[in-house]
């Protein structure tokens, strides 16, 4: 992998009309990312047949462009408005929300953008230099490695997460109850439908997170009183200067945070994970943990970078393997095969102009997105502007549509009232959201790997602890979930006193 072949790559991708291409691509990917429901994986679906008539590398550098965008108009209302675009933009809703209540809308916006640039190119650089290597190392990762991650990521948020270990554990464990509902796609039987029809597809994740944090929000808001004025906003160009001066003292955070969404990334995992845990790191190792959830920067730095390293990375299986890291790299591999390229090793020597240059697309859409967004942060912090009032029907209503669009059907718009009513509950109760949310979305996952594991073993569970990968992952899974229990008791054995559990956890 010499330096002529990335070269080749770049000259390809700064072609005049490929540069034009990601610049559309970025656009319509940050409306994309900016509207819940729809997400990167819809988008690049939408988009795909419209490529067909275009030179194969052309064709993935605007679809990549698109991918780039979305992830970063994920972030925008998630920090303004508290509905996350994405998924993967839930865990930046914790800090990022409180900040543009308090009147840093700008700084979280620059924030998250800049991370997200970060963590995208930390990602494109491993790719280019260890792609080969990466791909015999996504390999090694079977079923039991798939089930100790996912059981390493529920328990950094038992462990790490700080607050009430049994709180969190409740509302996990309702998370669980809600993603099992519907058909059991191993045994053929419905489970918890209670012969309602409806319920068989079961609960979509993005349903059901528009209302948790948009409805549930808003109906917390509405107790409050309304506010007929707009938060406070700067508007000058300076917030983008001021907050690059304070980044770069979240350097561990950043670094931290990249490794772990490439992991995340380069394997199927997703980007969604590796932000919870890259969040729950960061609150764990950091200097005033209690800041966290009430608007601390480095809560946004930290999910920010981890998913988009995770995006990245998750192309990289895709074009040495012919596995799809994440849902939009499952739609694009569908495109790869539709142009008539074959993924896998070969493919870096049949068609060297198009891996490279899809390479270096990535590269370069990263900076064209964050020029784009970054031009735009005084425009997106002045929306803070317009009271709540008014803004409340425009927010239901996009949340609606949002809803709506995942399936095109009323039933899923019933579904976000009710998540928002339990969002409100909990929040009222103080009650954590983040445990609940990461078992809707991991619970099938979850399950599937931990069913495929024990077929493979015939029911021992020794088998997460007998191979390497997952014998290691597990361990430390374990330690992290007995952590609530040792931690007290090794500060008391110290004479250390026990310190007070948060407000408020995420």
């Amino acid at each position: 992998m010499g330096i002529e072949n990335l070269l080749l790559g770049f000259q390809v991708a700064l072609q005049p009309h490929n540069l034009m291409l990601a610049v559309i691509g970025v656009a319509l990917g940050t409306i994309i990312g900016v509207l819940p429901g729809l997400g990167g994986a819809n988008g690049v679906a939408i988009l795909l047949p419209l490529t067909f008539s275009m030179p194969p590398t052309s064709a993935i550098i605007l679809l990549t462009s698109l991918y780039w965008g979305a992830l970063f108009g994920g972030a925008i209302t998630s920090i303004l408005f508290n509905i996350p675009g994405e998924p993967w933009s839930v865990a930046t809703t914790f800090d990022g929300f409180p900040m543009a209540r308090n009147g840093q809308g700008g700084q979280a916006l620059t924030a998250a953008f800049t991370s997200s640039f970060v963590g995208a190119l930390f990602a494109v650089v491993l790719i280019t230099l260890f792609a080969p290597l990466l791909a015999e190392v996504a390999l090694k990762f079977g079923p039991p490695e798939f089930f100790a991650i996912q059981l390493l990521t529920f328990s950094s948020f038992v462990g790490l997460g700080g607050g009430s270990a049994l709180k969190s554990l409740v509302s996990m464990l309702i998370g669980f109850v809600l993603a099992a509902v519907g058909l059991d796609i191993v045994t053929g039987t419905l489970r918890m439908t209670f012969g309602i029809t409806d319920l068989m597809k079961g609960f979509d994740f993005i349903v059901a997170v528009i209302g948790l944090f948009g409805i549930g929000e808003i109906l917390l808001t509405m107790e409050e009183g309304l506010s007929f004025k707009g938060a406070s906003a700067k508007m000058s160009p300076r917030i983008v200067w001021d907050t690059w001066r304070v980044l770069p003292r979240y350097w561990r955070t950043f670094l931290r945070s990249c490794f772990i969404g490439f992991w995340m990334g380069f394997k199927p995992g997703g980007a969604t994970p590796a932000s919870f845990m890259s969040y729950s790191f960061a609150k764990r190792f950091s200097k005033h943990p209690e800041s966290f959830g009430q608007g601390d920067i480095e809560g946004v730095v930290a999910p920010e970078t981890a998913a988009h390293a995770a995006g990245g990375a998750s192309i990289l299986p895709m074009i040495t393997l012919g596995i799809p890291g994440s849902p939009t790299a499952a739609v694009m591999l569908g495109g790869l095969i539709i142009w008539g390229l074959q993924p896998g090793p070969m493919l870096f020597k049949e068609k060297p102009e198009f891996v490279w240059g899809l390479i270096a697309s990535m590269y370069t859409g990263n900076v064209i997105g964050v020029i784009m967004v970054l031009a735009f942060v005084p425009a997106f912090a002045a929306i803070l502007r317009v009271p709540f009032a008014i803004l409340t029907p425009l927010i239901v209503s996009v949340c609606a549509v949002g809803a709506y669009s995942v399936n095109g059907r009323m039933i899923d718009i019933w579904y976000m009232l009710v998540f928002g009513v339990i969002g409100y509950v909990f929040k009222k109760l103080d009650y954590p959201l983040a445990p609940l949310v990461l078992a809707l979305v991991l619970g099938d996952l979850a399950e599937n790997a931990l069913r495929q594991s024990l077929i493979m073993s015939q029911g021992s569970l020794l088998i997460f602890l007998e191979r390497p990968i997952s014998g290691v992952i597990t361990a430390v899974a374990l330690f992290f979930f007995a952590l609530p229990v040792i931690t007290p008791w090794w500060r008391r054995l110290r004479g250390l006193p026990t310190p007070a559990v948060s407000p408020r956890e995420t």
